[in-house]
């Protein structure tokens, strides 16, 4: 019988599955780097020195990268193919990754985290573009939820492989557990073929928005990270936001005038789109404000190890795997508004809790209670939170909506650990107990804004 006109070939079985392998190992490692380097931070300062700047700078540099390029590195893969620049984007993260774990001093580690957050650019849209384009129908839900789960797992399961790593030998090879992962991925893609796809050349780079958001971007995180060193009237914390919001401003008009921008701004146009994209804002700069410096104060302050304290964020991980599947299903038959409201509201009530968190800390007194409470609220928030965003957008517009969102998530933590950087350093360079406390109240507010955000702004779709 002959396929019908417009009708997607018969897939193979094995070379989807395959792919499928492929795509979740080569960008869990973008995952892993992004939450692994937290268990680290005070053997990393230990060994090359700096204060809580340096630090936020080993984890910001990464982030800035990342989220300000991420929507570039879709762009790239729609051009050239997306299965070779996933490879490119593999293999130039494990190079990176080996220049991260022999960097000498603090800046050059630094400078490497950039380059890692770039390579992170490249592969992470490109491995859902591979599936999206080798997938149909219910099979590609399937493989993007196995996607999301497995990426979700290995950026918990991190802190407790890099923690453990770095108890028994050296924070150095929190780095090299990219290198098998790397060599794996790349051995896949070499036996599945297609990464010789044609050029299309009715698309472009957005070269200048890529450099305009991660100029300002970049300026405004210097700016905010170095205050507590500086000041606020230091010509050079007031020059870096001067210039980096005008970089910015230039940079949306920008991309309302090009043809091909980065970032569609029309999008915003969107009520849903727009509002849940400012709940993302909140509610991810939260996650990630807690996750960094809760770890930093057990380590630093309670005598965790870093193995322990990687291990205490699992609850997180656990809760979410049960839940979110759940909450997801709730919220697409009673709307997504009540959740998207409630859900933020009720984690910002768990955090409220490391306000006051002492620092001869009882786990499961002190921490389990409270993260658990966090972790309701966060399941209760996310996977309405992603379905909004995608509903709102047009069926053609999905994986540009998609992308937007995961950029929007990136900068989130790259801003909240800048900004709240101000707070916990209390005026200097290293993270107080007071400034902790300090902290913990600010993200709790980050999280009760988004929920009302949310409660505010999001609509329930009409139903038939």
């Amino acid at each position: 019988m002959e396929m019908a006109e417009g009708a997607a070939p018969p897939l193979d079985a094995r070379v989807a599955r395959w792919t499928l392998v492929a795509s979740i190992l080569g960008s869990s490692m973008a995952f892993i780097d992004g939450s692994v380097v937290n268990v680290a931070l005070p053997a990393i300062q230990q060994d090359l020195g700096g204060g809580l700047a340096t630090q936020q700078w080993v984890v910001d540099a990464y982030l800035l990268t990342l989220g300000s390029l991420i929507l570039v590195g879709g762009s790239l893969g729609d051009i050239f193919g997306e299965s070779r620049v996933f490879a490119i984007g593999v293999a130039s993260f494990a190079a990176v990754s080996v220049l991260c774990a022999v960097a000498p001093d603090a800046p050059a580690l630094i400078v490497f985290r950039g380059l890692q957050g770039m390579a992170g650019a490249l592969l992470t849209p490109a491995s859902l573009a591979m599936i999206t384009t080798t997938f149909s129908g219910t099979a590609r839900g399937n493989a993007i939820g196995l996607w999301t789960s497995w990426t979700g797992i290995s950026f918990i399961l991190g802190p407790t492989v890099g923690g453990w790593l770095v108890d028994v030998s050296t924070w150095r090879l929190i780095f090299l557990i990219n290198i098998p992962i790397a060599a794996a991925t790349l051995l896949l893609l070499a036996r599945l073929g297609g990464m010789h796809q044609p050029r299309r050349a009715d698309l472009r780079v957005d070269v200048p928005g890529a450099i305009l958001c991660t100029a300002g971007l970049g300026l405004l995180v210097a700016g905010f990270i170095e205050q507590p060193q500086r000041g606020w009237g230091d010509p050079l914390i007031l020059g870096a936001f001067v210039v980096g919001a005008a970089l910015l401003g230039a940079f949306v008009a920008y991309e309302l005038r090009t043809p091909m921008p980065m970032l569609p701004l029309r999008l915003f146009r969107l009520r849903n789109f727009s509002v849940a994209n400012v709940e993302t804002l909140s509610v991810y700069g939260g996650l990630s404000a807690l996750t960094t410096f809760l770890t930093l104060y057990l380590i630093e302050f309670a005598g965790f190890s870093a193995l322990r304290a990687g291990i205490s964020l699992l609850p997180v991980t656990i809760v979410m795997f049960f839940l979110s599947p759940r909450m997801g299903r709730l919220s697409m038959q009673y709307g997504p508004r009540l959740f998207m409201a409630v859900g933020p509201i009720i984690a910002g009530l768990g955090v409220l809790a490391y306000t006051r968190l002492p620092q001869d800390v009882n786990y499961w007194v002190d921490i389990v209670p409270a993260l658990l409470v966090f972790s309701l609220g966060l399941s209760m928030t996310v996977a309405p939170l992603t379905t909004t965003v995608l509903a709102d957008a047009r069926a053609g517009d999905a994986g540009v909506a998609s992308g937007v969102n995961n950029a929007v998530a990136r900068i989130a933590g790259l801003l909240a650990i800048a900004i709240l950087g101000i707070l916990a350093a209390g005026g200097g360079d290293h993270l107080t107990v007071h400034g902790f406390h300090m902290t913990m109240a600010a993200v709790a507010v980050l999280l009760v804004c988004g929920g009302l955000i949310g409660a505010i702004g999001i609509r329930n779709p009409r139903r038939a």
